[in-house]
Formats: structure tokens, sequence, C-alpha cells
């Protein structure tokens, strides 16, 4: 039986519901691997099933991505998009690892690093930008640093920014405290079980490396670093390792303190809550892209990417999720609302941010997440 032959039996016992959609996409996978089917095939596999899926990190960004992005899209198009959901992206990472080719289509990255470890991991796909003319809305500084891991060419593209700030409970602790403290009220004993902070390694250093006076992209004390984190954990509450739980924590006022993403925080202010937030100097600047995995339904994965990129599709998600979208604001007139936003820049330029280092972070990721592990469990 010839390979053709082979994937048109298991198409049809896929739509005649005979078989679910990993165990097709495994079976499809396995006969690659088999019978030298390369990725061309599994990605005609996933085209014809009319699906493309989508994971990113739940809760308003997921309900503002299905609203305003993927239901219309599908409307449009007749492809469905199955979204998922992740906490953390090490997290993420570990289930794409594991999964068949294919599997996983679209992701929505945190950070230049991360970009640079999926392709380093073999998982990088070439879009064919000639399918997405909406990129030309983007803001320059966001897609340059992506094409310079990938040689030139992009495997995603960029579709928000935001920061990792402080949020703070007003009733609790006062602006000017804030100000006068900055990273260091994570440390403050006055607040010993009042505190949290994100299970995320590079967030817990990123913030320890404030906290000891360096440069977080290229501390040089990691032993002050190591003592300032066993510090805060010793204060915690606890670690939350979602949007959702940090919104919950501050909300529910389980917590008066911890870092935050800026758009969780900009939601609970609509929401009436009194909840401050600032970025220390130095704060955790972060832009994140849709990152297409290698093995994926390209055409239909780049029509998606393409119909997101429009103004008022991008718009319209910006405003649901409360990050500003990467549309550069001197081509682009981004209404009334993203202006109000933490961490927008209206000169499209992010002069103002500092991001994170790709080379720096993933070089030491190894060591370092293993260490803040033992210390997060604690050794």
């Amino acid at each position: 039986m010839d390979n053709t032959k082979r994937y048109e039996r298991l198409r049809e016992r896929y739509l005649n519901g005979g078989i679910d959609r990993r165990s097709f996409l495994g079976l499809i996978g396995a006969a690659g691997l088999a019978y030298g089917v390369q990725t061309p095939f599994a990605r005609g596999a996933l085209a014809a099933t009319g699906e493309v899926r989508f994971d990113g990190w739940g809760g308003v960004v997921s309900e503002a991505f299905r609203k305003h992005a993927f239901d219309p899209y599908t409307e449009k198009t007749g492809i469905t998009v199955v979204d998922g959901t992740f906490g953390g992206g090490d997290e993420y990472l570990s289930r794409v690892k594991a999964s068949q080719p294919g599997e996983y289509n679209i992701a929505h990255l945190s950070g230049v690093f991360d970009y640079a470890r999926y392709h380093n991991l073999g998982l990088s796909s070439t879009l064919n930008e000639d399918n997405i003319p909406n990129l030309k809305y983007v803001i320059p500084k966001l897609t340059d640093v992506f094409r310079k891991v990938t040689g030139g060419t992009l495997s995603c593209v960029p579709y928000d920014y935001g920061t990792t700030g402080l949020a703070y409970n007003r009733k609790h602790i006062s602006d000017e405290e804030m100000k006068e403290k900055g990273a260091n009220i994570l440390l403050d004993a006055r607040f010993k079980g009042k505190i949290a902070g994100w299970s995320d390694w590079r967030t817990r250093i990123w913030y320890a490396s404030l906290q000891t006076g360096q440069d977080p992209n290229g501390a040089t004390d990691m032993e002050a670093i190591w003592e300032a984190l066993r510090t805060h954990r010793d204060l915690l509450l606890k670690y939350w390792n979602s949007g959702a739980e940090l919104m919950s924590l501050l909300a529910e006022e389980e917590i008066y303190v911890t870092e935050a993403w800026s758009g969780r925080v900009f939601a609970l202010q609509e929401q009436g809550h009194d909840i401050g937030y600032m970025d220390p100097p130095n704060g955790f600047g972060w832009q994140e892209c849709l990152f297409v995995m290698k093995g994926s339904p390209m055409e239909a994965c780049e029509e998606l990417l393409n119909f997101m990129l429009a103004p008022e599709t991008s718009i319209a998600v910006a405003e649901g999720q409360n990050y500003p979208p990467a549309l550069d604001p001197t081509k682009v007139d981004l209404g009334k609302k993203i202006p109000t936003l933490p961490a927008f820049d209206p000169s499209g330029t992010l002069d103002g941010l500092t991001f994170a280092d790709p080379a720096y972070w993933n070089g030491h990721e190894q060591e370092w997440s293993k260490l803040f592990g033992r210390i997060q469990k604690g050794y």
C-alpha cells in the first residue's frame, strides 16, 4: 500500500470519528518515520482536517483571542482554531518536545529567549511573508530581533508587549512606599505571608538582580542572588503559576504585593480593585510572538497570522487582553484605550523597556533553573 492510500484511509477514519485527532496525528507521524514521509505529508494531513491548534496563556488573554480573532477567522475561512492553554513556558515546551510532529501549531510565546530555544531545538518553521502582508504594520524593532535569531527569516510574528512590574494593594502599601522601596518591597519582612511571586526562574532571578543592585542581563554576584531568592521564599504566602491565580490572589486580598503582568493588573483595575502598579528601574520588559511550529499547515497558519495582525483584529484583541499590540502607533491609529495601558510606548521605539538578552538567559538556563528549583523546594 503506498503512502497516499495510507494517508487517505487514516484521514477517512479521522473524519468519520473512528480515531481522535491525537491518535490520527500520531499515526501520520509514525507512518512518516516508517515509510520516509517527510514534514509536508503531515502538513497536508493537518490542512485536510480544517484545524489549526493555538496554545496560549489562558484567562482573559484566551478570551480575547477567542472572541476577537479565532471565531471571526473561523467564520471567514471555515478553519477551526482549537485552543489550549499553559501556565508557563517551560511546562509548554516539555509538552511540545513529547508530541508528534504537527500536533502543536501556533504558540503564544514570551520573549526572544523562547524563540531562540525553540529554534535551537529544531522546532522553527519559515514563514512565507508574502502571505502575511499585515506585517508591514508591526513595530520594526520587534521583528528585527527575531530575524537575528533565524538568519533573516521569521518563524513567528510579534503580537504584543508588556512588563512584569510590581502590583500592590493600595489599602496596605502606599504609592510613596513603592517608589521608595521598588523591587525590595518583595523582601520586606513587614509583609511576611502577604507576598507572592511567579514561579518562573527567569523572573525570580531578574528581580533578585534588581534587589542586589545588579544588571539583570549581566549579574556577577550569583551568591547574593541565591540569598535574595531564599529571603523572598521565606516571606512568601506562595508562588503563583498562572495569570488567573495571580488575579485571584490580588482580588481576594490574600496577598498585598507581588511582581505581576501589566495587563492582568489593568484588568483588575478595570474591575474596580484598588491595585497599584509600577515598573522599577530596569524592570522586566517583554514582547510576545505567535510562533509557528515546524510541521504545521503553513498556509492556514499564515492566513491566521495575517488575520490576527489586521489592525481591526489586533486592536480588538489588545483591548480585550490589556496588552499593547505590536502595531506601530506611528502607522496605525490605536484608538483611545490602548494608549492608557501600562507599558504602552507612543513613539513605537520601545526604548524605555529593558528586554532579556536571549544569549545570556538561555546560556544559563540549565544551571539556574535547577538551582532555583532547589530553592523553591526549601533547600
